[in-house]
């Protein structure tokens, strides 16, 4: 079975929506998606994880990652250096300790790692890595944790994204969409939710400059 075939059936099985175990995975939507179908949208090739994504799998599916790896690999048993050379060939991109407005992304100098991401990934944009700051988005995303994202103006309500508020640097939330407006929601509750009427999206500005497709936990 591929990976995707493991999640579609656990989605099943637990009557779950994309969107719920994507929360649950950190996997996006959008990769849910393609991994299900199994098809590059644009080589049509079949869709190879990285270990990493399988790792996320594993734990949306609170199984270990070697009984998961065995169902994707038809049972074999590899060590961890061989099922690192199994992954897909990696494409690097950077990691950047903040983005602030008014730079573009390829221009900002606070690079302060990098990570590596699938072929198939790095086929459908643009991605860099941002570390995580503060505990607006916990349990999920802790401080120093890194996120990939795919550089976009837009996304789809419930998603994840990056955003810059009123100029400040690139804020972490959950985008919920409105005929009104927009909010900005951290997963701690402690933290109230950041409400924008689509007046005020245009002259603080409100903007869009990502979407978070993985998080890649540090532990």
């Amino acid at each position: 079975m591929t990976l995707g075939d493991i999640i579609k059936e656990y989605r099943a099985s637990h009557n779950l929506s994309m969107d719920a175990f994507s929360m649950k995975s950190g996997i996006s939507k959008a990769y849910i998606s393609l991994l299900e179908k199994n098809r590059h949208p644009k080589t049509g090739k079949p869709i190879a994880p990285s270990i990493q994504c399988i790792k996320q799998a594993a734990e949306g599916m609170d199984i270990d990652f070697d009984v998961l790896f065995k169902r994707i690999d038809g049972n074999v048993t590899l060590d961890v250096e061989e099922k690192n050379r199994k992954s897909t060939k990696g494409v690097i991109i950077n990691v950047l300790g903040r983005v602030a407005a008014g730079i573009p992304i390829e221009a900002v100098e606070d690079i302060i790692d990098t990570e590596e991401i699938s072929e198939d990934m790095a086929a459908t944009g643009e991605f860099f890595g941002l570390r995580i700051h503060g505990d607006s988005m916990e349990p999920r995303m802790s401080e120093g944790d890194v996120v990939i994202v795919r550089k976009q103006e837009d996304a789809e309500s419930g998603e994840i994204v990056i955003a810059m508020v009123n100029g400040c640097d690139a804020t972490c939330k959950r985008l919920k969409k409105y005929a009104d407006g927009i909010m900005l929601l951290s997963n701690n509750p402690k933290y109230e939710p950041m409400v924008f009427s689509k007046e005020e999206i245009e002259t603080k500005p409100v903007r869009i400059i990502g979407r978070v497709v993985e998080l890649r936990a540090k532990f």
